[in-house]
């Protein structure tokens, strides 16, 4: 089991809130306000599970600039008051950001039991 301090442990339930709230706020055709209340509440819980500095160096590395610019200009966007576009240009800042956890990610639910067996079945195991 992974021992988490009381720090973190706020950052998780601030970035599960938050993953709420976007997803409930894209549910509910795009509600401004709980899209911004969701933004936040994430990039907050990220800073605390993962510290300021690092998430820092982690947003602002040269070669993810482009990548923050169009996640942080998203959430930006999405405070202003234009919630479809702001969300449009977070999803690709995001899927630039991230890309690199991608397969880590695939791997970690290839060893859930369930999910791991439709993730191995012949037609998505490999890309034909």
């Amino acid at each position: 089991m992974i021992s988490l301090s009381d720090t973190q442990k706020i950052g998780m339930g601030l970035t599960g809130f938050g993953v709420f709230f976007l997803f409930f706020g894209m549910i509910l055709f795009f509600d401004k306000a709980l899209l911004a209340i969701g933004n936040v509440l994430f990039v907050a819980g990220l800073a605390f599970v993962i510290g300021l500095e690092r998430t820092f160096r982690f947003f602002f590395q040269k070669h993810k600039m482009k990548a923050t610019g169009f996640f942080l200009g998203g959430v930006l966007i999405v405070l202003i008051g234009w919630p479809l576009i702001g969300m449009i240009l977070e999803i690709y800042g995001f899927f630039l950001l991230f890309r690199g956890f991608f397969p880590v990610v695939v791997g970690f639910i290839r060893r859930v039991p369930v999910l791991g067996s439709l993730l191995n079945l012949p037609g998505i195991s490999s890309p034909t």
